[in-house]
């Protein structure tokens, strides 16, 4: 079009996109730009703040690699990771409650033997983990895969390591035919998340904290069910209330229980002290189309 205006260009660039044969991307780019345009009407969006946002974002996805996803940590910060799942886990029932994957996931977790360890000595205080894995209805799910990643002892992801040389502090279980599971991890603690990037000065300048809770990742999943992605939390930390992205909710909060015998450090293979968490997980049944 000719002659642009505040008036007349975003219903020009909605326009534009009419002759896609993807509905649902025109409903969405529609929307986006609508939402955007509206955006910098109603704070009168200036050239030098145009730029700086623009800055930002360029910034953002310079500090993506293989390994660091600095878009998801800002999605996450601003609590549209939080939205996003909870618009598409609006699910009733029994089902474990999801929350965010976080920007530490990596597709290359090793398979682990069940009572084995997701954790390489010397990464933390011993945690043994277990419990069991079913559907809504109680039934076992033998064979559903626990896949779980954490910090180690001094609230770092083995990809946050310059010289990141095998996974570590993450691993991928298979249930027993009763649906129960058990492992060795670390005691996670409380970290920062990254704050060398733009999301880190992002948060300095809002004046707000860049601390996550303690807690262990978990994807669950199982045949002919709807996967789950969560985490368990530590019960009394400090940061369960303002997490720095909004991840924690109440289903997900469970005590790691401190144990200081040195007998049963022993036959567990440690020394004290080392501390138990006992978390069932329940998926819901997948809908199947009915046949006709």
């Amino acid at each position: 079009m000719r002659n642009a205006n505040a008036e007349n260009v975003t219903a020009a660039v909605v326009a534009s996109a009419a002759a896609t044969s993807d509905p649902r991307l025109r409903e969405i780019f529609a929307s986006f730009i609508w939402h955007m345009h509206d955006f910098v009407r109603d704070v009168d969006l200036t050239p030098a703040e145009w730029a700086t946002g623009i800055g930002f974002l360029t910034q953002t996805g310079q500090k993506c690699d293989a390994t660091r996803q600095e878009f998801i940590l800002l999605s996450d910060v601003c609590g549209v990771t939080m939205l996003v799942d909870a618009l598409a886990n609006r699910r009733a029932g029994r089902a474990t409650e999801s929350t965010v994957l976080g920007p530490f996931y990596t597709s290359d977790a090793p398979d682990v033997a069940l009572h084995a360890s997701i954790a390489s000595d010397g990464k933390g205080v011993p945690l043994f983990v277990s419990g069991r894995v079913t559907d809504t209805a109680g039934t076992a799910l033998g064979g559903a895969v626990i896949e779980a990643w954490e910090t180690d002892g001094d609230g770092m992801y083995d990809t946050q390591y310059e010289r990141r040389e095998t996974p570590d502090c993450r691993g991928r279980i298979r249930a027993a035919a009763d649906g129960s599971y058990a492992f060795r991890a670390v005691l996670p603690v409380e970290y920062s998340i990254p704050t060398d990037g733009p999301v880190g000065a992002m948060m300095t300048r809002l004046g707000r904290h860049t601390m996550r809770p303690a807690h262990l990742h978990f994807q669950i999943s199982a045949a002919d069910h709807v996967p789950v992605t969560t985490a368990i939390y530590v019960a009394g930390d400090p940061y369960l209330d303002s997490d720095a992205v909004f991840g924690v909710k109440s289903s997900l909060v469970e005590p790691f229980v401190r144990n200081d015998s040195a007998v049963e450090a022993a036959a567990r293979g440690v020394s004290p002290p080392f501390y138990t968490l006992q978390r069932d997980f329940v998926l819901e049944p997948a809908l199947i189309p009915a046949q006709i």
